[in-house]
């Protein structure tokens, strides 16, 4: 478990100002926080597969198929350069 000092500490070097009382309160939620982990690694996961997700779910999805319209020559017809179907732009390394 953390100290006061130990939370004047970490507030510092965040660069935070924390009034007393508000170092006291930040104290006992980090420390609630720390002992609730310690629960958590009390806990014997031996055989326990990893997970992705806490729920078996599948994400929806929608169809697969063409929805926008073939825009190219008029993209082709706005750049500046084109060649064999591709934009032409300036060399910038040598």
């Amino acid at each position: 478990m953390l100290s006061l000092e130990e939370i004047h500490r970490l507030a510092r070097l965040a660069r935070l100002e924390l009034s007393v009382a508000e170092a006291d309160d930040m104290r006992a939620q980090i420390n609630g926080i720390l002992a609730m982990v310690d629960e958590m690694r009390a806990v014997d996961t031996t055989g326990v597969a990893p997970m992705s997700h806490p729920q078996e779910v599948t994400q929806r999805l929608r169809e697969d198929r063409v929805t926008e319209t073939d825009q190219r020559e008029l993209f082709h017809s706005l750049a500046p350069e084109v060649e064999d179907g591709l934009y032409l732009v300036p060399k910038v390394i040598e």
